[in-house]
């Protein structure tokens, strides 16, 4: 392959001749660069689509996608060298406006120049290395952290010397969250929260808040917090340092409207609630949990909100508003039947959001009512940011749906609409982004309710959320982690679902298939056994093994904590419970042989061999019930079995006492371990029976 220097009517020109063939010349490129556009034009909108031009040749196809800022990654497939050094160092430059990289390593002691480029999308940066040093270029001071952190990552691999790179990035979501909820039971320690800064930069998460109702020392509810080991005004200037520094937001969030049982539970709040004695849901009987929709209550959360709001610098908040159960059955009964539901839940909405839309602030709330009300999108506030939910992805829900069983029947009597669940964030998402409306998308990390997590339904739910909120126009990505059940799961449960959260909202296309094991020993545990990560994704899979699904839940938890408005629909097989006891087992196994490096590597191998522990008694207890019949509970358990049983009991509930308070405060750690009784409670009964 050579190339030729011609006269032409065009004026000089070169051309690309191959075995005496003529290729390409440099005379027009007009064909090349229109079907670049046409391609990006074709394509949906969403940010970053990649291109792969067809071979390198003169580099018209290459420069009109480099000049292209909506474009993400191009890269380039060039069979001959001698075009490469062409467009390197010989006449082409010109052509491919210099886009390829010079492949040749940096110097280990190369310089880094850096320079703004406006071009780029937001967070955006390229990096390139070559012999004569590092070149970033970047939109703002986000990008440059970023394409910074890239370069650490590049010169920590052996492989940095001996290698050439080109590299253009930017997210796919502008914010990228992470909610970590620190109300039920269990509030962390400040060591914790400081891990969970650094993973959350590691993931190029944005955004961190912490949801709180009652877990904040504030100023005049002493009698709510006293038992709770809250946070303080110091624990969140403090934080708020900590991730201003790792280029987080750290955003208050504060529950509103439902969720409010810990403040209605004592009586100076009492005539705050919305029914003071209380509600029925699921046939059973719960305590008031939801404020009534008044002037005075919207006053009372806008003090909550102005305290927590002082020790933060963030102009974003998070007004929570969901699941107002109670709503329109007691004080504002009258109301709701003369205006309509919706109407009295949006204008207690709008009251809580109206100061602190006027002081400038962005302010989400749940997206909960718009499924129901539609009509109310329309009075949606400017600088209000609706986020959409959803915890169960939507092939797990199906096999919940299809069952038409008792776990569906469940769930339909606490008033779930499972249709809903079927299409994912996708119904949800368009009717909002039809709306014009800037909204989030927030799926689970799937530690909740689990022990060991659901992660391969974490995974599916984020991905979900990412493909639905990239296709219908969300501007943010909200990756929640709750504690229902008083959070006996352990922190590093949810370490993987952050890391692959943050990466499927960064750039789901990239990273749908991550190898979430490699990427917790490489990076976050620190693992030169490779075996920490991987093990945490085999835990987090043996809810699955069991063979009975289940929404918003695992067998391992319905065993262990049961609720008789939500029992287990079925008992697994004998063979699922052999199979996720030898899961279980190897787990052990790979547990005592794991290396993490990482400063909380011991902590985390005991929480984990604690966890398996906690689901290998609650294999037992089903292997037990199993055993008895169907459908029997715990209580109907042989007495010799429960007695057996409840001897390991006690050392669990001081081991799990013991993983607690190396990563959590001790207030709400003997309310999560009350969970336990109704167990204890039927394995005494089958004991004496």
């Amino acid at each position: 392959m050579w190339l030729r220097l011609l006269d032409s009517a065009w004026g000089e020109l070169l051309q690309i001749i191959a075995n005496g063939c003529f290729l390409m010349d440099t005379s027009d490129g007009r064909s090349e660069r229109l079907l670049v556009r046409a391609a990006l034009d074709a394509l949906p909108v969403r940010p970053g689509p990649r291109l792969l031009p067809g071979g390198l040749r003169v580099g018209f196809s290459l420069a009109e996608a480099a000049r292209e800022p909506r474009w993400g990654r191009i890269p380039v497939a060039a069979r001959d060298e001698a075009v490469v050094e062409w467009h390197r160092s010989g006449p082409l430059p010109p052509s491919s406006a210099a886009a390829p990289a010079d492949s040749r390593p940096a110097p280990a002691d190369a310089p880094v120049t850096t320079a703004v480029d406006p071009a780029l999308p937001a967070q955006g940066y390229r990096l390139r290395t070559g012999p004569d040093g590092v070149s970033i270029r970047h939109r703002d001071p986000a990008g440059l952290r970023y394409a910074l952190h890239t370069l650490d990552q590049l010169r920590a691999s052996p492989d940095f010397g001996g290698t050439g790179y080109d590299i253009a990035d930017h997210p796919d979501f502008e914010r990228r969250g992470f909610l970590l909820d620190i109300s039920r039971d269990r509030v962390p320690t400040r060591r914790t929260l400081a891990r969970w800064v650094e993973i959350l930069a590691l993931a190029r998460f944005n955004q961190f808040e912490l949801y709180t109702e009652h877990t904040y020392a504030f100023r005049d509810h002493r009698q709510v917090w006293q038992d709770a080991s809250p946070l303080t005004a110091d624990d969140l200037r403090w934080l708020d340092a900590r991730c201003t520094a790792a280029g987080i937001d750290l955003v208050v969030n504060q529950n509103t409207f439902g969720h409010m049982e810990r403040f209605l539970a004592h009586p100076p709040y009492a005539h705050r609630a919305e029914n003071p004695d209380g509600f029925e849901r699921g046939g059973a009987h719960r305590p008031p949990s939801t404020l009534a929709p008044t002037a005075d209550n919207a006053a009372f959360t806008h003090g909550l909100l102005t305290e927590l709001t002082a020790h933060v610098r963030a102009k974003r908040l998070n007004i929570g508003a969901d699941e107002p159960f109670e709503l329109g059955t007691g004080r504002s009964r009258d109301r709701a039947r003369r205006d309509g539901l919706g109407t009295v839940y949006f204008d207690y909405v709008t009251a809580v959001l109206r100061p602190w839309l006027d002081a400038g602030y962005t302010v989400q709330f749940w997206a909960d009512v718009f499924a129901h009300h539609p009509e109310l999108l329309d009075r949606v506030p400017h600088g209000a940011v609706p986020v959409v939910w959803q915890y169960d992805a939507p092939r797990h829900a199906v096999e919940v749906m299809d069952a038409d069983g008792a776990e569906a029947a469940a769930w339909r009597q606490r008033g779930t609409e499972l249709e809903r669940l079927r299409d994912g964030f996708a119904a949800h998402g368009r009717l909002l982004g039809d709306a014009g409306l800037p909204y989030w998308v927030a799926p689970g990390a799937g530690n909740w309710n689990g022990v060991l997590g659901r992660l391969d339904n974490a995974v599916e739910n984020m991905a979900d959320a990412a493909e639905a909120g990239l296709a219908h126009g969300a501007s943010g990505y909200l990756l929640t982690s709750w504690g229902d059940n008083g959070m006996w799961d352990a922190p590093s449960v949810a370490f993987g679902p952050a890391v692959f959260g943050g990466a499927a909202s960064w750039c789901l296309d990239t990273n749908r298939d991550l190898d979430l094991g490699a990427v917790l020993d490489d990076h976050v545990l620190l693992d030169a056994a490779g075996l920490a990560g991987r093990t945490l994704v085999r835990l987090g899979g043996v809810y699955r093994l069991l063979g009975v699904p289940l929404l918003n839940g695992s067998p391992v938890a319905r065993a262990l904590f049961p609720d008789p408005s939500l029992p287990l629909p079925d008992l697994p097989t004998p063979a699922a419970l052999d199979a996720a006891a030898a899961a279980l087992a190897e787990s052990r196994r790979d547990l005592s042989a794991t290396e993490p490096a990482a400063q909380d590597g011991d902590i985390v191998v005991r929480e984990l061999l604690h966890a398996t522990a906690l689901a290998e008694f609650a294999v037992d207890v089903l292997r037990a019930r199993t055993a008895a019949g169907p459908g029997a509970d715990a209580d109907a358990i042989p007495a010799a079995t429960a007695r057996r049983l409840l001897r390991r009991l006690d050392p669990l509930l001081t081991e799990q006492r013991a993983c607690w308070l190396l990563r959590s405060r001790p207030g709400g750690l003997d309310d999560s371990l009350t969970r336990i009784a109704p167990l204890r409670r039927q394995l005494l009964r089958a004991a004496h029976g």
